[in-house]
């Protein structure tokens, strides 16, 4: 899906992405009124109790009250939804883009942000005095408001101390700058750390579209597992040298320095680091499975179907690529020859229409329909 300039300067409040980008991104927060107007929402409450009794779906509710926090994780019973209280609570459902088209879409509308940076869209829904308490999170996020009414108080805080001992992560001192009422259509932009307290007005639902922000730690160690999945030192240690020292317990230095030189072979390279990259941030995420077609067309058939009706990624794959392979879901593959233009298009704009997949190279076609196979694309 390709970002039309001006839905986007509207969902940004009049600014082109390339001013909100300079002025806000990261470093103030933004308040639009209107981003959607009369924005409707996605999904009914009933249709989010239904995510919410999946498996597959990452939910959790949150009930707050005098003072008092609880935190459940789902899938929830449709049942249990009827003991809540009738204020105070609120209903979180994670990753809402990868189960329905419609909240995809939604995601999509904010690719003026990088794809690598784009994680998820999360949906609240909250019965009166429903909220999950003044908090901060570590990554950036705009707060699309949904049917209902929601008051926001938010602003910079030096002090991020957490209360302790609750099941939620609550700032033990608040101090807000800015207090709104947000209705349908109106979003808030908060960068990391900007410390944040929504608490529904009456029974309403928020849209949340959060960024991913590794921590250096987790790359850290992420790296050093793909380095050891490509590692092959040759050989044993040995020590055919050896000589009596009388302490046995000593670790010796001659070994200290073998071992030494032993690991300073193991080096790497920045297209190293970039492949591991591209890699990392096309993973899917843990809950992610694909399902390979059941009766898959034969590849002369796919291409007249493709030819016919276009190809689309399938909602949960992440396509990005950089100068040196393209990275799907995971894997990283070089540039089938011929094939880079249509399969830079297909990672950009998420699709290829009829007249352009009719038109590929036959390397093009092949890398397509291996992924169709997969269930990483589908014939529109």
């Amino acid at each position: 899906m390709r970002i039309e300039n001006a839905s986007t300067k509207a969902l940004l409040g009049g600014l082109a992405p390339t001013a909100f980008l300079r002025r806000f991104w990261q470093k103030e927060a933004r308040l639009v009124r209107g981003a959607i107007p009369a924005f409707a929402g996605l999904f009914t409450r009933d249709q989010l109790f239904t995510f919410a009794g999946r498996d597959d779906v990452e939910s959790r509710i949150v009930v707050r009250g005098r003072g008092h926090w609880t935190l459940e994780h789902g899938p929830f019973r449709r049942g249990h939804f009827r003991t809540l209280p009738a204020t105070g609570w609120t209903l979180l459902v994670q990753g809402a883009n990868l189960h329905s088209d419609a909240a995809d879409a939604l995601l999509r509308r904010f690719a003026f942000i990088p794809f690598a940076r784009l994680d998820d869209l999360m949906v609240s829904y909250a019965a009166p005095g429903g909220g999950v308490g003044a908090h901060f999170d570590s990554y950036d996020v705009f707060l699309l408001q949904g049917p209902g009414v929601r008051r926001w108080k938010y602003g910079r805080q030096d002090d991020l101390t957490l209360r302790p001992g609750l099941p939620v992560k609550i700032l033990r001192k608040f101090t807000p700058q800015h207090d709104v009422v947000l209705s349908a259509g109106d979003m808030l932009y908060l960068p990391p750390s900007h410390a944040h307290d929504g608490v529904a007005v009456d029974a309403c639902t928020t849209y949340s579209i959060g960024f991913r922000a590794a921590s250096y730690n987790e790359i850290g160690q992420a790296f050093l597992d793909h380095l050891r999945d490509a590692l092959a030192l040759e050989g044993r240690y040995a020590d055919p040298d050896l000589r009596y020292s009388g302490e046995p317990a000593r670790v010796g230095k001659t070994m200290q320095r073998r071992v030494d030189t032993l690991l300073r072979e193991i080096r790497w390279d920045r297209a190293t680091t970039a492949r591991f990259l591209g890699i990392f941030l096309s993973e899917p995420k843990p809950n992610v499975f694909f399902t390979a077609a059941g009766k898959p067309l034969s590849r002369a058939a796919f291409a007249k179907a493709i030819g016919r009706r276009g190809v689309e990624l399938d909602r949960r794959t992440q396509w990005l690529y950089d100068d040196a392979a393209i990275y799907v879901n995971g894997e990283a593959s070089e540039w089938p020859d011929g094939a880079r233009t249509a399969l830079v298009e297909l990672a950009n704009a998420r699709a290829l229409d009829a007249r352009r997949a009719a038109t590929i190279s036959n390397a093009a076609l092949q890398f397509l329909y291996d992924g169709y196979r997969h269930g990483f694309l589908h014939v529109a």
